[in-house]
C-alpha cells in the first residue's frame, strides 16, 4: 500500500482533523506536554535485578500454566523469537503447546523437533493436513495438562514477566477464574514497540462493543471445558471455526458469560508483532473477520436470552448492540429552572421532537424572577399535556430540587437534565430506556457536546483533576479518542446528570442525590452508591446531545461558593475516599489523572498517591489547572 493509500485510509477513519494531529505526531515525534510511549518504557521496563527477583520467589500455590499456539509456515526467526520469549518466562512452571497446523510438507519440523528436545516443558503436535487457526488452536489445547490456557499467536512476544505477574495475581485470590493483561504492539524487527492498550478492569460494555481484552488472555481449564462446544464426534471445540477470524472473541464471550471472578493486570505483558503502518492499513480484505465478530455477539446475547441485535459500528472491529426494549415505559423528565426561558424553551422543543413519547417533564422552578419565565411555563402546559411546573421555593440546591421532583414523577425511569441542554439525537431517550432497562445497569449518561462542538462529557473518570472528570473534555466532536472510546458503549465510574438516566426504583434504593452535595459531586456520589449496590454506570455515546454548560449556577467564584465547593468535597471524601484511593476500575493506572485525554502518566511527574490530607489547596489548584482544558 503506498502513502497516498494509507493517508486515504486514514482519513476516511479519522477526518481531516485526525491526518493533520497524527501528521505533527510524526514530524515531531511526540506530542506536546504528553510523555512518549519510548520514554515510558523506560520508566516501566525491569531490570535484571527484578527479573532476578523473580525467578527466586517461591509463590504458596505454584499453577502450571498451558501456553497454546497454533504455528502454520512462520517465518523461523519469529518463531524462534516467541519460543525463546516464553522460555525466558522468570515463572518456570509452564508449558507450551505448539500446535503445527502447516501441514504434511511443515517447514516447522526440524525448528520444533530442536526445540522439544532442548526443553520438555515444549510440547508439540502436528497434522498432515492443513488446518484452519479454531482447529489448529483446539489441537494444541488438546495436549494441554495445566490448570490455567494461556492464548499466543506464533509470532508474538510475551514479557519476560507475564506468567510471574499471573501467578502472582492467583497467589492473591485463587478463586479468578479468567486473567488479563494490558499489549502493545512491536514492529516486524522486534525493535520497536508502539500502540500500547492500556485497558479498564472488566468492562461487560465495552466487551460488547469491541474484543478489547485480546491479549494476553488467560483461563482456568475447567472453565474454558465449560464453555467448549462438542463437534459431531462428541470432541471439544474449544474454538469454533464456524467464527473464524474473530474465534477468540467468541471464547472470550463464552468463558466470561460463566466466569464469576474476572481480573485485569495493568501491565503490559504482551507484545503483537505487526507493521507500525498498519493502523493506517485498509482493513476491508479482513471484513469476514469483523463480520464474524458481530455473529459470535449476537450469539452471545441469545445464549444469554437477552433480545437485542447487534449491528457494525462506525468502524471495523466495533460494534453497536441495540437492546430490544419492554413495552414503553413512561419516563419522568426533571428539568431545574431559574429563568432562562430560550434555554429551556430549546430543550423542551428537543424532548418533543424525540422518537420516544410516553414521557412526561417536571419543570421544578426555583426562585425565577422574570415574567416571561413564567409566562412560558403557561404556554408550554397549555400546548403539551405531558408538561407540567412544580415549584421549589427553597434556595438552589441541586440534589433537594431533583429529590423533591423524583417523588412527583409518576414514570419507571427518571431522566435527570438541565434547562441548558438540547437534544441532537432523536432516538436518544430510546437508546437510554434500552440501556438502563437491563437489571445489572444503574444508571446511564449521554455523549454531550459543548456549542462549539467539543465534547463536554463522554463519562466521568474518578480520580481525574483531584476528585472526578469528564473524559475527553475538549476533544473535537469528530474525534474516536483513546482505543476509541470516545465512540464505544462502555462501564464508567460515573456519568453526569447533566443528562442522566436511573430507574425511579434504584434511585430510592440509593436514597436519591445526597442533598448535603447541594452542588459538587452530587451525581458521582449517586453513582457511587449504586456501583456500591452492584450496579453498571454506563455511557451511552450513540445518545447524543448539547450542553452549554451551567448557565444556570454562574460560577464558583464568591468567598460563599469557594467555601461550599470545599465543605462538598470534604463531604464526598469522608464518603468515598476509599475508592477514590484505589482508583477507578474503568481507567488505567498507567494514564494520567491530569488531563482527560488518556494520555500516559509519567510516574517521575505523576506518582500515584491517596488522596492528600490538604484536600482544600490540593483540589482548588487541581480544579484550575482542569478548567483550561
Amino acid at each position: 500500500m503506498n502513502f497516498v493509500e494509507k493517508v486515504r485510509n486514514y482519513y476516511k477513519e479519522h477526518g481531516a482533523g485526525g491526518v493533520a494531529w497524527r501528521a505533527a505526531e510524526k514530524l515531531t515525534g511526540r506530542r506536546p506536554g504528553v510523555i512518549s510511549y519510548e520514554k515510558w518504557i523506560q520508566q516501566n521496563t525491569l531490570g535484571e535485578k527484578e527479573l532476578e527477583a523473580q525467578r527466586e520467589k517461591e509463590f504458596p500455590y505454584r499453577p502450571l500454566f498451558s501456553i497454546v499456539v497454533p504455528l502454520y509456515r512462520t517465518p523461523e526467526a519469529y518463531l524462534r523469537a516467541m519460543v525463546d520469549s516464553v522460555r525466558k518466562q522468570t515463572y518456570e512452571n509452564w508449558e507450551l503447546c505448539l500446535s503445527d497446523g502447516s501441514g504434511g510438507d511443515s517447514p516447522l519440523t526440524a525448528v520444533l523437533a530442536e526445540y522439544a528436545e532442548l526443553d520438555p516443558r515444549i510440547r508439540v503436535v502436528a497434522s498432515q493436513a492443513s488446518l484452519g487457526i479454531s482447529e489448529n488452536t483446539n489441537l494444541a489445547i488438546s495436549q494441554a495438562a495445566g490448570d490455567y490456557l494461556v492464548f499466543a499467536d506464533h509470532d508474538d512476544l510475551l514479557s519476560p514477566d507475564a506468567l510471574y505477574l499471573c501467578a502472582g495475581k492467583l497467589n492473591e485470590d485463587p478463586s479468578i477464574e479468567i486473567l488479563y493483561s494490558d499489549e502493545d504492539k512491536v514492529s516486524m524487527d522486534g525493535g520497536k514497540r508502539f500502540d500500547p492498550q492500556f485497558k479498564p478492569d472488566f468492562n461487560l460494555d465495552l466487551l460488547r462493543s469491541t474484543n478489547y481484552i485480546c491479549h494476553l488472555f488467560v483461563v482456568r481449564k475447567s472453565l474454558a471445558d465449560a464453555a467448549a462446544r462438542k463437534d459431531i464426534r462428541g470432541r471439544k471445540q474449544w474454538l469454533d471455526m464456524a467464527y473464524d477470524g474473530a474465534q477468540d472473541y467468541d471464547l472470550i464471550l463464552r468463558c466470561t458469560e460463566k466466569a464469576e471472578k474476572i481480573a485485569h493486570i495493568p501491565k503490559i505483558l504482551y507484545h503483537w508483532r505487526c507493521h507500525q503502518d498498519s493502523t493506517a492499513a485498509n482493513q476491508e480484505s479482513k471484513r469476514y473477520a469483523f463480520e464474524a465478530g458481530q455473529r459470535a455477539l449476537q450469539a452471545h446475547l441469545d445464549r444469554l436470552g437477552i433480545r437485542g441485535k447487534v449491528s457494525q459500528g462506525e468502524y471495523l472491529g466495533l460494534y453497536r448492540t441495540s437492546y430490544d426494549i419492554e413495552g414503553t415505559p413512561l419516563v419522568s423528565v426533571l428539568i431545574p429552572n431559574k429563568d432562562h426561558g430560550e434555554d429551556l424553551a430549546r430543550c423542551v422543543a428537543s424532548i418533543q421532537t424525540s422518537s420516544w413519547k410516553n414521557y412526561e417533564i417536571l419543570i421544578i422552578e426555583n426562585n425565577s424572577e422574570e415574567a416571561e419565565t413564567f409566562a412560558l411555563y403557561e404556554t408550554l402546559c397549555s400546548q403539551d399535556e405531558r408538561i407540567r411546573v412544580v415549584t421549589w421555593e427553597g434556595p438552589f440546591n441541586y440534589s433537594a430540587i431533583n429529590n423533591f421532583a423524583a417523588k412527583q414523577a409518576a414514570g419507571k425511569y427518571l431522566l435527570f437534565l438541565n434547562n441548558d441542554t438540547q437534544w441532537i439525537s432523536p432516538e436518544g431517550i430510546r437508546e437510554m430506556v434500552s440501556i438502563c432497562q437491563r437489571p445489572e445497569v444503574g444508571a446511564v449518561g449521554a455523549r454531550l457536546y459543548y456549542g462549539d462542538d467539543t465534547i463536554q462529557h463522554a463519562g466521568v473518570i474518578l480520580g481525574l483533576g483531584g476528585i472526578a472528570g469528564h473524559a475527553f473534555a475538549g476533544e473535537r466532536r469528530s474525534a474516536t479518542g483513546y482505543c476509541r472510546r470516545i465512540i464505544c458503549t462502555q462501564d464508567m465510574g460515573a456519568v453526569t446528570a447533566a443528562c442522566m438516566m436511573v430507574k425511579t426504583a434504584d434511585f430510592w434504593q440509593a436514597e436519591g442525590f445526597d442533598e448535603s452535595l447541594a452542588v459538587t459531586f452530587n451525581d458521582v456520589d449517586l453513582c457511587m452508591k449504586l456501583r456500591k449496590a452492584g450496579k453498571l454506570i454506563v455511557y451511552a455515546p450513540y445518545a447524543e446531545a448539547y450542553h452549554f454548560e451551567s448557565k444556570s449556577r454562574g460560577a464558583e467564584d464568591s468567598p460563599e461558593k469557594v467555601e461550599r465547593f470545599h465543605r462538598e468535597i470534604g463531604r464526598f471524601l469522608d464518603k468515598w475516599c476509599p475508592e477514590l484511593e484505589a482508583g477507578d476500575p474503568f481507567y488505567s493506572p498507567n494514564l494520567t489523572l491530569r488531563k482527560p485525554d488518556f494520555s500516559l502518566r509519567d510516574k517521575n511527574k505523576e506518582p500515584l498517591i491517596g488522596v492528600p490530607e490538604n484536600y482544600k489547596d490540593f483540589m482548588t489548584k487541581e480544579r484550575e489547572k482542569y478548567d483550561k482544558f
